[in-house]
C-alpha cells in the first residue's frame, strides 16, 4: 500500500501563484507557530513544578523552625506527576489524593496562600485549619482531600466516580495512591468493581519505590503494578514519572479513553521522591547514592534541559518566574502567619449536630 498522498503524485503541479505563501513557507510558518505554542505550554508546566518545589522546600523551613507542626510529607522530586495529571483534568473533574498531597493541591489550583494557611492550622486554610498537611479539601475545585489512610482514598474515588456515571456526567475521577496501596484490599476492591461497572475512574499510581520505609521488592513479589492492574481487565501500562510531558500526554490518553466510555484506565508512574517519608522519618533505608541517582532526574531540570535543547529561550524567563514564586510562597507565609486561629468555643463545630427537637 502506498504512503504518499495525492498531492504528491501529481504529475503537473499547478504554478506557484505570486503573493502566495508556498506549501514550505506555510509550512515553516505552522511550524513556528506550533513552537510558540508549546513553548507556552512548556513554560507553564515549568512555572506549575517550580511552584510545588519552592512551597515544599519552605515548608522544610518552617517545620524546622517549628511554625508547622503534626505530619508533613513532602513531594519534593515526584512535581512531574501532580502537574503532568492535571494538565490533561478539566475543572469538572474530581481528584482524591493521598497524604502527601500539597503537589496535587498547588498543580489543582488551590492557592499557596489558602494551603499555607491549612499548614499553620488557621481558619483561613482550604480546610478551615482542621486538615493540616495530610487533609487538604476544597469542594468547589472538585478536590476531595488528602487521605491519611493507605488506600483509603480509592472507595471515595469509585463512589464519586459511580455517582457522575449515574447522573450521566460526562467527568472524569481521578485518584492517586502509591504503591504501597497494592498491598491493601481497597485496592483490589476498587480495580475490580470499577472494572465491573465501567466506571470513569483514572487510577494514578505514585510509584516511588518505597512504601513508608519498605522497598517495592519487599512487599509485592510482582513488582510490575502496571500488569497486576491490568488483570482486572482495565486498559494499564506504566510511564517515566520524572517526564513530566510524558505524563501530562499518557494522562490525556488515559482521561480521553476514558470520556468516550473505555471505562477505567490504571497509570503507574514511576517517579521517586528526594526527601524522606515525612519530616520524622531519619531516612536509614534507603541508600544515599540510590538518591542521588534518583536527582540526576529531576523532573524540573529534564523539562529545563529539553527546553534548551530546543532552542526555547527559557533562560530569560525563569528568572521572573522564580521571582514571581518566591513572592507568592511569601506572601502566603505572612497571610498564614496572621490569621486567626479557630476559637475553643467552636471545638465541636462539624463535629456532632444539634440535639434534634422533639415535639
Amino acid at each position: 500500500m502506498s504512503l504518499a498522498r495525492p498531492g504528491h503524485t501529481r504529475k503537473d503541479p499547478a504554478p506557484r501563484r505570486s503573493g502566495r505563501k508556498s506549501a514550505t513557507a506555510k509550512n515553516a510558518t505552522a511550524k513556528k507557530t506550533q513552537r510558540r505554542t508549546s513553548y507556552g505550554h512548556r513554560t507553564d508546566l515549568l512555572e506549575s513544578m517550580l511552584r510545588v518545589r519552592r512551597f515544599e522546600e519552605r515548608c522544610v523551613e518552617l517545620y524546622s523552625a517549628t511554625k508547622i507542626r503534626g505530619f508533613v510529607h513532602l513531594y519534593i522530586g515526584e512535581e512531574a506527576v501532580a502537574v503532568g495529571v492535571n494538565e490533561a483534568l478539566t475543572p469538572e473533574d474530581a481528584i482524591v489524593a493521598t497524604y502527601r498531597e500539597h503537589g496535587h493541591a498547588l498543580a489543582r489550583g488551590i492557592t499557596a496562600e489558602a494551603v499555607m494557611a491549612e499548614m499553620y492550622g488557621r481558619t483561613t486554610g482550604c480546610s478551615g485549619g482542621r486538615g493540616g498537611s495530610m487533609h487538604l479539601f476544597d469542594a468547589s475545585r472538585r478536590f476531595y482531600g488528602g487521605n491519611a489512610i493507605v488506600a483509603g482514598g480509592l472507595p471515595l474515588a469509585a463512589g464519586l466516580a459511580l455517582a457522575d456515571r449515574m447522573r450521566e456526567q460526562d467527568r472524569v475521577t481521578c485518584c492517586f495512591f502509591g504503591d504501597g496501596a497494592f498491598a491493601e484490599g481497597e485496592f483490589h476492591e476498587t480495580a475490580n468493581l470499577a472494572a465491573l461497572w465501567g466506571l470513569p475512574l483514572l487510577l494514578v499510581c505514585e510509584n516511588n519505590l518505597y512504601a513508608m520505609g519498605t522497598a517495592l521488592e519487599r512487599h509485592e513479589a510482582q513488582t510490575d503494578l502496571a500488569m497486576r492492574a491490568a488483570s482486572y481487565g482495565m486498559v494499564a501500562w506504566a510511564v517515566d514519572g520524572m517526564d513530566v510531558e510524558a505524563v501530562e500526554q499518557a494522562a490525556r490518553r488515559a482521561a480521553e479513553a476514558i470520556r468516550a466510555g473505555a471505562g477505567p484506565h490504571f497509570l503507574e508512574l514511576r517517579t521517586y521522591r528526594f526527601r524522606a517519608h515525612s519530616m520524622y522519618d531519619p531516612d536509614r533505608y534507603r541508600d544515599k547514592a540510590e538518591v542521588e541517582r534518583w536527582k540526576g532526574q529531576d523532573p524540573i531540570n529534564r523539562l529545563l534541559d529539553r527546553m534548551r535543547e530546543d532552542g526555547d529561550p527559557v533562560d530569560e524567563t525563569l528568572a521572573g518566574m522564580e521571582r514571581r514564586i518566591a513572592a507568592e510562597v511569601d506572601h502566603a507565609v505572612e497571610a498564614a502567619e496572621q490569621a486567626p486561629e479557630e476559637p475553643v468555643e467552636h471545638l465541636l463545630h462539624h463535629v456532632t449536630s444539634a440535639p434534634a427537637e422533639v415535639s
